[in-house]
């Protein structure tokens, strides 16, 4: 609460070690332990599979540049929506939240949930595949858990954030000595010829890219909390530079390791590969791996939480969303609601829920989103030079990043169509249905009053306003 304005906001909490912490934290994940035997299936080679990590990495620093430039130019919460909003205009605007709401946030939590699961329950079913009833359940109390600590402090969130990059840091750490040890004792074996069997085709090369930049998936959270980090003119551009590039070189790093130790045929063949290579190189202590893969999911679902909610909690206070879930807890101060919203959308999708589908139709719909924020980084460039930028980028890097958005989107329908691919898209432009009605000419509109003033006492919640 301010004292002078009287204002009811969400207060700045993140600092720099708060936001290197929560885009190196939900960065580093599930992807690293489960997309590089993917990667390696997809692309065939070793060789080609490390280009496409570092690829990955740098259109991760590309996009993450421009995002800190739209950061400073439009200092609001709510990432690729509120850009959208400000350069697109609302119907566009609300076919991303529309989109984000039920399906691609609610599936980024649901594939992170299970693969902190299936690491976490491994141990346990040594030498056999353990039941998706157990697997599913252990998601659903991961994400419960994290849903109420996020429920009840900002910086009790942040905290758990910190203390898990630590954890997987060191765990990936113990990785990329292992293989560094075994490199020097002369395992280079699997090394020659890397670049043999190559898959060069469209649909494998696309298809490599959405399963490595899954494990990147996280480069652009800072921008949906941008009103509560301190100082984001310097934060958000500075967090930025030192959390990509370190965690690229740390993913090239541990690709190395995982390649020294087991054999292309292994790595593809292997369901959890931190704990394959944790059974080779530690022996009995291979169980460490399995564990510290499911703390560093667990750490990742964390970072989605806090900054997926916050898209919820935005949407609604520009009035695309119900007023509710642009409330926040007049004691935490935090957006409760939103929070809550999204965790029960998040189980439902964890019902049906399969990684790797979760996976590419996750990457296909925020590709096409993050091509049209892009959109709106040229527009403000070329059509308002005079807007003050405490950061800026050359054009050349959006251009680029829009074209690898382009591609990444249309590489896989054009090489090999699915009749998913198509569902997705209607649902996209299905938003335009209930944006017509809902919003533009706002039918029903005190349909939900009474529903937003019981909840509004039971979760002791009140509006709050933009923390600019």
């Amino acid at each position: 609460m301010d004292d002078k304005t009287h204002k009811f906001t969400l207060k700045r909490e993140v600092g720099l070690v708060g936001a290197v912490s929560l885009i190196a934290g939900t960065m580093i994940g599930s992807g690293i332990f489960m997309s590089p035997q993917t990667v390696l299936l997809s692309v065939g080679s070793p060789g080609a599979s490390l280009v496409i990590w570092a690829c990955c990495g740098l259109l991760a620093v590309l996009g993450s540049l421009c995002y800190a430039e739209l950061g400073t130019v439009i200092q609001e919460s709510g990432g690729e929506y509120i850009y959208i909003l400000r350069t697109s205009g609302p119907v566009v605007a609300f076919m991303l939240i529309f989109t984000s709401v039920l399906f691609v946030r609610p599936a980024g939590v649901a594939g992170i949930a299970l693969s902190f699961a299936e690491y976490a329950v491994a141990p346990f079913y040594q030498g056999c595949t353990p039941p998706q009833l157990v697997v599913k359940s252990v998601a659903a109390v991961g994400i419960l858990t994290l849903a109420t600590v996020n429920c009840l402090n900002v910086r009790f969130a942040m905290s758990v954030q910190v203390f898990f990059l630590v954890t997987k840091v060191l765990a990936l750490t113990v990785i990329v000595v292992g293989g560094l040890v075994m490199l020097i004792r002369g395992h280079t074996e699997n090394f020659e010829d890397s670049f043999e069997n190559t898959n060069v085709g469209i649909n494998p090369i696309g298809i490599a890219f959405y399963q490595g930049l899954w494990a990147y998936d996280g480069w652009n959270n800072l921008n949906y909390v941008t009103e509560e980090l301190k100082r984001p003119e310097v934060n958000l551009p500075r967090s930025v530079l030192i959390a990509i590039p370190t965690v690229t070189v740390l993913y090239l790093l541990v690709n190395v390791s995982y390649l020294t130790v087991m054999t292309p045929r292994e790595l593809m063949s292997s369901s959890a590969v931190a704990v394959t290579w944790g059974n080779k190189v530690l022996g009995n202590w291979g169980w460490v791996m399995s564990v510290a893969a499911a703390l560093s999911a667990f750490g990742s679902l964390n970072g989605t939480f806090f900054s997926g909610g916050r898209v919820c909690f935005v949407a609604a206070r520009e009035g695309h969303m119900p007023g509710i879930l642009a409330m926040a807890h007049v004691k935490r101060l935090t957006p409760s609601p939103a929070l809550i919203f999204t965790t029960a959308i998040s189980l439902i999708v964890l019902i049906p829920g399969d990684f790797q589908s979760i996976v590419n139709f996750f990457s296909f719909t925020a590709w096409f989103f993050y091509g049209v924020t892009l959109s709106g980084l040229l527009y403000l460039k070329i059509k308002k030079p005079e807007l003050p930028r405490p950061y800026t980028v050359p054009i050349l890097i959006p251009i680029l990043f829009l074209i690898a958005a382009v591609f990444l989107v249309l590489a896989p329908i054009i090489d090999d169509p699915q009749i998913e691919y198509l569902y997705v898209t209607l649902f996209i432009f299905s938003g335009v249905l209930l944006y017509v009605p809902f919003i533009h000419y706002k039918l029903c509109p005190g349909l939900l009053e009474k529903l937003t003033m019981y909840l509004q006492l039971f979760l002791e919640v009140a509006p709050a306003e933009k923390n600019l």
